[in-house]
């Protein structure tokens, strides 16, 4: 037997569609994409609250709205700044009349400080002219029917008389026979040089003296007629040659 359903006006309203409750998940929803908006909009102070039974308590949350624009605008500008291309700085070009000069090199110190040329004085010869630049007045050989056995060489009185050659003076003051102030200078090879008539004596017997230095000066004394040289060589003591010939040999011109 089929049991009558209860018949249902068509006036009568539908209760379960007008009193049917919204779903609470949905509802959820809307309320967190409305906190998300307001959020992105800077506004502080939202209050998001869920519904439901089975969910918690509305919880408050409060945010700071400067802090946030400040931290918006930073990652606004970042995100410009990363976007724009840095073009990079063009380094100057040199000027092509601007030549770059290489440095100067540094001078050693050997090189600035250049040695001093040394100052080398002329050897002096072996021999030398006993009174340079005089006059020859009587050479060697005969005159007035005896020996002249040396050569005459005169100067104005007083001119310096130097050695013709190294050696050690053996004599030196008055000679007699005429002769007056005389030096002996031993030469060491057998020969001595005799320089007479001196003014003045500047040696002594037994010195060493070397070929040019002075050892006396030009005089008249002992038998003479005017102040000169009276230079005599000998081959050992007393034993006179001409001193033209061996002066010559010893690269001195006498001029006899």
């Amino acid at each position: 037997m089929q049991e009558d359903s209860p018949v249902q006006n068509e006036n009568t309203p539908d209760t379960a569609a007008t009193e049917r409750p919204q779903h609470p998940r949905r509802r959820n929803r809307l309320i967190v994409l409305g906190a998300a908006a307001l959020i992105a909009l800077g506004l502080g102070g939202v209050v998001v609250a869920t519904a439901g039974t089975d969910q918690p308590a509305p919880t408050a949350v409060s945010l700071d709205a400067q802090s946030r624009n400040e931290a918006a605008n930073r990652a606004d500008r970042s995100a410009r700044e990363a976007s724009t291309p840095v073009t990079p700085a063009a380094s100057p070009t040199p000027s092509p009349s601007v030549t770059s000069a290489s440095p100067a090199p540094t001078k050693t110190a050997a090189a600035k400080a250049k040695p001093k040329p040394k100052k080398t004085s002329k050897p002096t010869p072996a021999w030398v002219d006993p009174m340079p630049g005089a006059e020859v007045t009587s050479c060697y050989g005969q005159r007035w029917g005896t020996l002249h056995a040396g050569i005459d060489l005169a100067l104005p009185s007083g001119t310096p008389i130097r050695a013709a050659a190294a050696g050690t003076v053996t004599q030196a003051g008055d000679a007699a026979d005429g002769y007056g102030n005389s030096v002996f200078i031993d030469h060491g090879t057998g020969y001595l040089t005799h320089y007479a008539h001196q003014s003045r004596i500047a040696v002594t017997v037994g010195q060493k003296v070397k070929a040019g230095q002075i050892i006396g000066y030009e005089g008249a004394t002992g038998d003479a007629t005017g102040p000169h040289l009276h230079f005599e060589v000998h081959q050992g003591m007393w034993n006179q040659i001409d001193p033209a010939p061996f002066m010559r040999a010893h690269g001195v011109d006498l001029g006899c």
